[in-house]
């Protein structure tokens, strides 16, 4: 997938369901329900539990979803992750090295990063975009918009403190997409295997993004 590409997709879809599952069948059901309500983006962890086996699964049983991985932490990591058929690559942090192996294979890649070095180091490495973790711990929003200024055309996808609550106020300060991870997945939901109430979250955090569409 070329960055233009992938950059008109985060742009239609503004949001990206982050899955880490501790079963491949919870990981499997959890994609389901999102899907189902409307969720295009889906990123399962590369420490899910088989999560080879449960990328190469969703790429079957989902083909209208675009189907990513996380915390690749090596090159090993990253390259697993392409054989087994993810379509977009996170990293917690900025490697040159990862950036660039996955520039060539064609695949993108997300680097996550914090301050405003990190981040022009890891678009100046070739990242089409940088994933801004944990924006919880520096402000939110409001540290989204403070990067506007003088990074504004780097894309940015914050992750780490994103909620179904605050997930409009990171688009209108400026990202270009945002990653949830917990909010969109409560745990007393996922015992409950309550997949209609998952489901049902998907859909309103969609609705909620498409309401009076952001720039």
């Amino acid at each position: 997938m070329s960055s233009q590409c992938w950059l008109k997709l985060l742009q239609q879809q503004r949001s990206i369901a982050v899955i880490r599952a501790p079963q491949l069948e919870l990981g499997r059901q959890m994609a389901r329900a999102v899907a189902a309500g409307g969720m295009g983006l889906i990123e399962i962890t590369w420490n899910s539990d088989r999560a080879p086996e449960l990328i190469a699964l969703l790429r079957s049983e989902l083909p209208g979803c675009t189907i990513g991985t996380g915390t690749l932490l090596n090159l090993e990591q990253m390259q697993q992750a392409i054989a087994s058929g993810a379509q977009f690559l996170f990293t917690p942090h900025v490697d040159p090295s990862l950036i660039r192996a996955a520039v060539d294979a064609g695949v993108p890649i997300i680097p996550g990063a914090l301050s405003p070095t990190e981040i022009v180091t890891a678009h100046q490495a070739g990242a089409s975009c940088v994933k801004v973790f944990p924006i919880q711990a520096v402000g939110g929003s409001s540290y989204i918009r403070s990067l506007q200024g003088p990074l504004g055309d780097i894309p940015l996808i914050p992750t780490g403190g994103v909620t179904l609550e605050n997930a409009r106020e990171f688009l209108l300060a400026g990202a270009i997409a945002v990653g949830l991870a917990g909010d969109l997945f409560p745990q007393k939901l996922i015992a409950a295997e309550n997949w209609e109430a998952l489901e049902q979250q998907a859909r309103n955090l969609m609705q909620q993004l498409a309401t009076n569409p952001i720039n």
